[in-house]
Protein backbone atom coordinates (compact mmCIF):
# COMPACT_ATOMS: atom_id res chain seq x y z
CA UNK A 1 0.00 0.00 0.00
CA UNK A 2 1.24 3.33 -0.68
CA UNK A 3 2.03 5.91 2.11
CA UNK A 4 -1.59 7.42 3.25
CA UNK A 5 -1.43 10.62 4.53
CA UNK A 6 -4.59 13.18 5.96
CA UNK A 7 -4.46 16.48 3.91
CA UNK A 8 -2.73 19.44 6.38
CA UNK A 9 -5.42 21.79 6.23
CA UNK A 10 -9.60 21.23 5.01
CA UNK A 11 -11.94 18.72 5.65
CA UNK A 12 -10.89 15.19 6.47
CA UNK A 13 -11.46 12.54 3.68
CA UNK A 14 -13.36 9.42 5.11
CA UNK A 15 -11.31 6.03 4.83
CA UNK A 16 -11.52 3.70 2.68
CA UNK A 17 -10.89 1.17 4.98
CA UNK A 18 -9.70 0.11 8.79
CA UNK A 19 -6.32 -0.99 6.48
CA UNK A 20 -6.00 2.22 5.20
CA UNK A 21 -6.77 4.18 8.26
CA UNK A 22 -3.95 2.03 10.21
CA UNK A 23 -1.24 3.01 7.79
CA UNK A 24 -2.51 6.89 8.35
CA UNK A 25 -1.85 6.75 11.98
CA UNK A 26 1.49 5.15 10.87
CA UNK A 27 2.33 7.58 8.78
CA UNK A 28 1.34 10.63 10.59
CA UNK A 29 3.07 9.31 13.98
CA UNK A 30 5.46 11.66 15.73
CA UNK A 31 8.81 11.32 17.49
CA UNK A 32 7.94 11.02 21.34
CA UNK A 33 8.82 13.99 23.75
CA UNK A 34 9.96 12.94 27.47
CA UNK A 35 6.09 11.93 28.84
CA UNK A 36 5.34 9.13 30.67
CA UNK A 37 1.62 8.12 29.73
CA UNK A 38 -0.32 9.35 27.00
CA UNK A 39 -4.28 8.77 27.57
CA UNK A 40 -7.13 10.05 24.42
CA UNK A 41 -11.15 9.42 25.50
CA UNK A 42 -12.90 9.09 22.07
CA UNK A 43 -16.55 9.64 23.45
CA UNK A 44 -17.92 9.23 20.17
CA UNK A 45 -17.40 5.91 18.77
CA UNK A 46 -19.53 3.99 16.71
CA UNK A 47 -19.31 0.69 14.82
CA UNK A 48 -21.65 -2.09 13.72
CA UNK A 49 -22.94 -5.08 15.15
CA UNK A 50 -21.63 -7.88 12.61
CA UNK A 51 -25.16 -10.24 13.37
CA UNK A 52 -27.63 -7.45 13.29
CA UNK A 53 -26.11 -4.57 11.21
CA UNK A 54 -27.88 -2.16 13.80
CA UNK A 55 -25.08 0.91 15.17
CA UNK A 56 -22.61 0.26 18.26
CA UNK A 57 -22.34 3.31 20.07
CA UNK A 58 -19.99 3.81 23.18
CA UNK A 59 -16.63 4.64 23.64
CA UNK A 60 -12.94 3.97 23.28
CA UNK A 61 -10.13 4.77 25.88
CA UNK A 62 -6.54 4.14 24.14
CA UNK A 63 -3.82 4.55 27.16
CA UNK A 64 0.08 3.73 26.17
CA UNK A 65 3.17 4.72 27.46
CA UNK A 66 5.67 5.68 24.16
CA UNK A 67 8.70 4.49 23.16
CA UNK A 68 10.16 6.38 20.27
CA UNK A 69 6.52 7.65 18.48
CA UNK A 70 3.35 9.29 19.19
CA UNK A 71 0.04 9.25 17.59
CA UNK A 72 -0.93 12.29 16.43
CA UNK A 73 -4.58 12.83 17.09
CA UNK A 74 -6.42 13.89 14.21
CA UNK A 75 -4.87 10.71 12.42
CA UNK A 76 -6.79 8.72 15.57
CA UNK A 77 -10.13 10.49 14.86
CA UNK A 78 -9.26 9.46 10.92
CA UNK A 79 -8.41 5.35 12.43
CA UNK A 80 -11.82 5.61 14.46
CA UNK A 81 -13.87 6.65 11.84
CA UNK A 82 -13.28 4.03 9.91
CA UNK A 83 -15.08 1.76 12.22
CA UNK A 84 -18.43 3.03 11.76
CA UNK A 85 -19.25 1.41 8.69
CA UNK A 86 -16.96 -2.02 10.31
CA UNK A 87 -18.91 -5.03 11.67
CA UNK A 88 -17.31 -6.04 14.79
CA UNK A 89 -17.82 -7.48 18.30
CA UNK A 90 -16.84 -5.39 20.87
CA UNK A 91 -13.89 -7.74 21.59
CA UNK A 92 -12.56 -7.79 18.55
CA UNK A 93 -12.58 -3.88 18.69
CA UNK A 94 -10.63 -4.32 21.65
CA UNK A 95 -7.88 -6.63 20.44
CA UNK A 96 -7.54 -5.22 17.32
CA UNK A 97 -7.04 -1.56 17.73
CA UNK A 98 -4.57 -3.04 20.42
CA UNK A 99 -2.68 -4.59 17.73
CA UNK A 100 -2.84 -1.76 15.38
CA UNK A 101 -1.31 0.96 17.83
CA UNK A 102 1.20 -1.84 18.21
CA UNK A 103 1.76 -1.32 14.49
CA UNK A 104 2.05 2.05 13.88
CA UNK A 105 4.08 3.42 17.14
CA UNK A 106 5.52 -0.03 19.03
CA UNK A 107 4.82 1.69 22.39
CA UNK A 108 6.40 0.26 25.76
CA UNK A 109 2.46 -0.35 26.46
CA UNK A 110 -0.78 -0.42 25.79
CA UNK A 111 -4.22 -0.38 27.46
CA UNK A 112 -7.33 -0.03 25.07
CA UNK A 113 -10.96 0.05 26.82
CA UNK A 114 -13.75 -0.69 24.70
CA UNK A 115 -16.96 0.80 25.89
CA UNK A 116 -20.19 -0.21 24.39
CA UNK A 117 -23.31 1.70 25.15
CA UNK A 118 -26.06 -0.36 26.73
CA UNK A 119 -28.57 -2.11 23.72
CA UNK A 120 -31.07 -4.99 25.08
CA UNK A 121 -30.61 -3.20 28.52
CA UNK A 122 -26.70 -4.93 28.22
CA UNK A 123 -23.88 -2.55 28.42
CA UNK A 124 -19.87 -4.32 27.61
CA UNK A 125 -16.67 -3.33 28.42
CA UNK A 126 -13.65 -5.27 26.88
CA UNK A 127 -9.84 -4.46 27.56
CA UNK A 128 -7.02 -5.08 25.57
CA UNK A 129 -3.44 -4.83 26.70
CA UNK A 130 -0.46 -5.20 24.55
CA UNK A 131 3.06 -4.87 26.06
CA UNK A 132 7.38 -5.23 25.02
CA UNK A 133 8.81 -8.21 27.28
CA UNK A 134 10.80 -6.58 29.86
CA UNK A 135 9.58 -2.95 29.65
Amino acid sequence: MDKAWLPSSGPMPRPESVEQAREVIKNEAFDAPNVQEITFNALEFTAVCPKTGQPDFGRVEISYVPDEKCIESKSLKFYLWSYRDEGSFCETLAARIADDVVYAIDPLKVTITVYQSARGGIELKTTAVREKPNS
